[in-house]
C-alpha cells in the first residue's frame, strides 16, 4: 500500500493511493497515520479494505508528512561510501548516529526555508524507514519486521552550522523545514529489497546526485538492530539511512543552494518530492 496524509499543515487527514493515483479518504478507518495506526495489525485492516469504497477526494490538496506522531527522528551519516570520500571522511566502524528535531519535518512540496545567516545549505537525498512496532534489542533477522514501511526523506543540511560551529551536527540538521518526509508511506510488501533501490536528486534541473541503495555501509536491517541496542525505537520514529555522492559539499568548488531554488528527488517506488527554497526572513 501507499499511505499518505493530505490537507492543509496541522489538519492533515489520512490517506490510500488507489491503483488509478487517486487519493482515497481513511479518516472513517483510522485517526491518523501515526501511533498505533502504524502497528502490523493496523495496517493489515486498512490493506483488507476495498479502495473503491473508500471516498474519493477528488481535488488535488497538499499532500503533507506521511507520518503523525513521530518521537525520534534518527539520521545515519556517512553511511555510503562513496558519499564519504567526497566528503573526506572515512567510513565509520559504527553507524554515525545524529538526531533531526522533528520540528523539522515537512510535507514533500512544501517551501524549504533557508534560515538566518546560512551561506552553506545543501541537499541528501535518503531512504527513510518508519518503524511500525516496538523495537527493542531485536537481532538483524527481526529487524525487518519492525518496519511499517519506506518513504523518502529529503535531509537538507547548513554545512557550516553542522561542521564549523562547536558542538554536534544536530543543530545544522534541523532547522524548520530541514526535513521533508513523503509523498508516501509505502509498505513493506511493495519493496521487494531496500537495498536496492534507485535515488536521484536534481537542483534547477540538474542531475547531482544518481546512486543506489545497495552501496549503503550499513544496512536497514543492520541499523535497526544496531539502534535497538541503544535505545527502544517507536511506531512513527523515521530512520534516515544516509546519502550517496553528490552533495554541494563534496562538488569542486563546493556549491550550495540560494533563494529561488528549485530541488527535485525521488526513490524507486516511493515517489518523488520537489521544493522550493525561499531565504527566511
Amino acid at each position: 500500500m501507499k499511505l499518505l496524509r493530505y490537507g492543509d499543515q496541522g489538519a492533515e487527514k489520512p490517506g490510500l493511493l488507489d491503483s488509478d493515483g487517486n487519493i482515497r479518504d481513511l479518516s472513517a478507518h483510522v485517526s491518523d497515520l501515526a501511533g498505533a495506526a502504524l502497528l502490523p495489525e493496523s495496517l493489515s485492516r486498512i490493506a483488507a479494505l476495498d479502495p473503491a469504497a473508500l471516498p474519493l477526494v477528488s481535488d488535488s490538496p497538499r499532500v503533507g508528512p506521511c507520518v503523525a506522531g513521530t518521537g525520534k527522528f534518527i539520521c545515519i551519516g556517512l553511511n555510503y561510501s562513496d558519499h564519504a570520500a567526497e566528503t573526506g571522511a572515512t567510513v565509520p566502524p559504527e553507524p554515525v548516529i545524529f538526531m533531526k528535531a522533528t520540528s523539522a519535518i515537512c510535507g514533500p512540496n512544501d517551501d524549504v526555508r533557508i534560515p538566518r545567516g546560512s551561506e552553506k545549505t545543501d541537499w541528501e537525498v535518503e531512504l527513510g524507514v518508519v518503524i511500525g512496532r516496538t523495537a527493542k534489542y531485536v537481532s538483524e533477522a527481526e529487524a525487518l519486521d519492525h518496519v511499517a514501511g519506506y518513504c523518502l526523506v529529503h535531509d537538507v543540511s547548513e554545512r557550516a552550522f553542522q561542521a564549523e560551529r562547536a558542538g554536534q551536527w544536530t543543530k545544522g540538521k534541523s532547522c524548520d523545514t530541514f526535513g521533508p518526509i513523503g509523498p508516501w508511506l509505502v509498505t513493506p510488501d511493495e519493496i521487494a529489497d531496500p537495498q536496492n533501490l534507485a535515488m536521484w536528486l536534481n537542483v534547477n534541473g540538474e542531475k547531482m546526485q544518481d546512486g543506489s541503495s545497495s552501496t549503503m555501509v550499513y544496512g536497514v536491517a543492520f541499523v535497526i538492530s544496531y539502534l535497538s541496542q541503544f535505545m527502544s525505537l517507536q511506531p512513527g520514529d523515521i530512520i534516515s539511512t544516509g546519502t550517496p555522492p553528490g552533495v554541494g559539499m563534496g562538488l569542486k568548488p563546493p556549491r550550495y543552494l540560494k533563494d529561488g531554488d528549485v530541488v527535485e528527488l525521488g526513490i524507486e517506488g516511493l515517489g518523488t518530492q520537489k521544493q522550493r527554497f525561499v531565504a527566511d526572513a
